[in-house]
């Protein structure tokens, strides 16, 4: 004896077709956010532009110091010392002046 064979049909439920868009949206937003305002997203991008700014000023500043330290130290070192360098530093390490000479002070820098 053999049992008759059954077919079932189902009913396809619309919502089927909303799985895909539920799952999909909440992650593209996520990423969408992120993208914005993570920590590599377009607004760190900016912040990080304006601090290389900062920092790219300050090498000039510190590439122009170290310019004119290496330019007085190539005039102290190069075999032939320069009197005047040679007389400015022994004044300044001395603290002496002559008497014919007009003495201008500073505040020291920082």
């Amino acid at each position: 004896m053999t049992l008759p064979t059954q077919t079932r049909q189902y009913r396809r439920s619309p919502l089927r077709l909303l799985v895909v868009p539920a799952i999909t949206l909440p992650c593209l937003g996520y990423f969408i956010t992120h993208a914005e305002s993570g920590r590599y997203g377009t607004e760190a991008g900016i912040q990080l532009r304006v601090e290389l700014g900062a920092k790219q000023a300050t090498l000039n500043s510190l590439l122009k110091q170290r310019s004119g330290i290496e330019k007085r130290v190539q005039l102290l070192s190069d075999g032939t010392l320069e009197r005047d360098m040679i007389d400015e530093r022994a004044r300044r390490t001395l603290n002496t002046a002559n008497a014919d000479e007009i003495v201008i002070l500073f505040e020291p820098r920082e």
